[in-house]
């Protein structure tokens, strides 16, 4: 019967409706890489973390990072072989059920886990889109298609840190995950409904080197988010480094002996590829900073709620993704490198600003150093992401485009990861002399101390941008397209 009524409403299905719920999947996916960042202090109130514990707290983002890394590169090929809707519903199921369990999670560790499992199904979805899209329209409507479904997951990500402000703020930030639930049931339902499985393939899915990498990335962030002077640092550091450089180098040989690798180095050999995708990580470990620091630093020590946060980070996304468009117009203008370091210097110069924000920092000031910070990210994304398409040829285009993904994600991770551990060991040094007795009589002593700690975080970014600009000059000046 269910099966009677499938086949009967795939004959009556519209492109045009398939596209808007596999994008209002990819959406909801998307945004769940950045709603917690203004939900964040209250997530970590609830389960009882302190905000003198930001290294702990920040795998609560380095997780759902990981799984997303994990899956993108890895289902688009998976889903050739057992169907792309088949796919896209399993992973909407491990999206769902991800979900579940992060809002049921009462510790770090559950928490860290669901968000991992979570990012999994999340990941996942937005290549199987893009192959269910680029099967249900041919030629320029591909291409429109295509750049809807990247608008999907841009608009997720600029939205989903002030919806996620908005819940915590009048209910709470489990709601953020239970609202997951019927969305992604009425998207399932449809999917399920419209989209006819496409014909399988033969091919080989490298499993193993997507576990060989993101293992490896995992022992790295653990390396790198080591603070010196806790207990068996110096062994725990060079532990977790070294099975995480073994494991990528494994990771490396494997992907050279296969013949359909998950990565395809040989792409590394183009110097625009390979430099717009380095300047593409250093964006990544910047951007982190401030999509986390900005609404945690209003929370936790300026006084204000998780909605302001959340509206003081919307200024930023709002002109991160006015100045992707922007920079779009520049680089089919000028080419991909004067837009990018345009962009670089915008962002450092807003993180300078950032970097001396005190208690008392208010509009307009507040606004403008955001809008200068967001809209120099925005500048970038459009020439990186084209350079790295426009160097490979037309059969490794699926490839490239994840690798845009990938790079700022890792990094994101790997900035995540390290200047989270640096800040915090600055901070405990700070406050080292500081007795319990001491930060009660004062508590203003600790205020300092925190505030002394996101503006390191912030000075950091103005450095992590400034570096990113050295491989931006290799970029090509003038806009380049691969006939190869």
């Amino acid at each position: 019967m269910l099966l009677q009524i499938r086949e009967r409403m795939m004959k009556k299905s519209s492109p045009k409706i398939v596209m808007v719920v596999i994008c209002l999947g990819i959406f909801v996916a998307a945004m769940d890489q950045t709603v917690i960042y203004g939900a964040l202090p209250d997530m970590m109130t609830s389960i009882k973390l302190p905000v003198t514990r930001l290294d702990q707290a920040s795998w609560i983002v380095i997780g759902y990072l990981l799984g997303f890394t994990f899956a993108m590169p890895l289902v688009g090929k998976v889903s050739d072989v057992f169907g792309h809707s088949r796919v896209y519903i399993v992973a909407l199921l491990i999206f769902l059920a991800g979900s579940v369990l992060v809002a049921l999670s009462t510790s770090i560790e559950w928490l860290v886990g669901a968000r991992v499992f979570q990012a999994i199904g999340g990941g996942a979805l937005v290549p199987v889109a893009m192959a269910i899209a680029g099967e249900l329209y041919l030629g320029k409507n591909r291409a429109i298609a295509l750049g809807i479904i990247g608008a999907a997951v841009e608009a997720g990500g600029a939205i989903g840190p002030f919806y996620g402000a908005v819940i915590a703020q009048y209910w709470n930030w489990q709601w953020i995950f239970w609202l997951n639930i019927p969305i992604s049931l009425a998207v399932l339902v449809v999917v399920f409904l419209n989209v006819r499985s496409n014909a399988r393939v033969r091919a080989k899915i490298d499993y193993l080197s997507a576990v060989l990498l993101a293992v490896a990335l995992t022992f790295l962030c653990m390396g790198l988010s080591q603070q010196f002077g806790n207990e068996n640092y110096l062994q725990k550091l060079i532990g977790f480094l070294a099975v995480g450089v073994v494991l990528f180098v494994l990771f490396v040989v494997r992907s050279l002996k296969v013949s359909e690798p998950l990565v395809k180095l040989s792409a590394f050999k183009n110097i625009v590829f390979s430099m717009s995708n380095l300047t593409n990580f250093f964006v990544g470990a910047a951007l982190i900073i401030a999509m986390v620091d900005i609404p945690l630093m209003t929370d936790t020590i300026m006084g204000v709620s998780a909605l302001e946060g959340g509206l003081r980070l919307l200024r930023f996304t709002i002109m991160l993704s006015l100045g992707a468009v922007v920079g779009g117009f520049l680089c089919k203008r000028f080419g991909y490198r004067l837009p990018t370091i345009i962009g670089l210097i915008m962002s450092s110069v807003g993180f300078l600003f950032m970097s001396r924000w005190t208690l008392a920092i208010a509009d307009p000031q507040m606004t403008i150093h955001l809008f200068v910070c967001g809209f120099g990210f925005g500048l970038v994304i459009a020439p990186l992401g084209t350079a790295v398409m426009d160097s490979v040829n037309q059969e490794q285009k699926g490839f490239a485009s994840s690798m845009v993904v990938m790079a700022r994600m890792i990094g994101m991770m790997i900035g995540m990861s390290a200047i989270t551990a640096w800040g915090m060991e600055q901070f405990h040094l700070a406050t080292a002399s500081l007795s319990l007795q001491d930060i009660m009589d004062t508590p203003q002593k600790l205020t300092d101390s925190l505030l002394a700690l996101y503006n390191n975080f912030f000075l950091a970014s103005v450095f992590i941008c400034a570096i990113a600009i050295l491989p931006a000059i290799f970029l090509s000046r003038k806009k380049k397209y691969s006939h190869n």
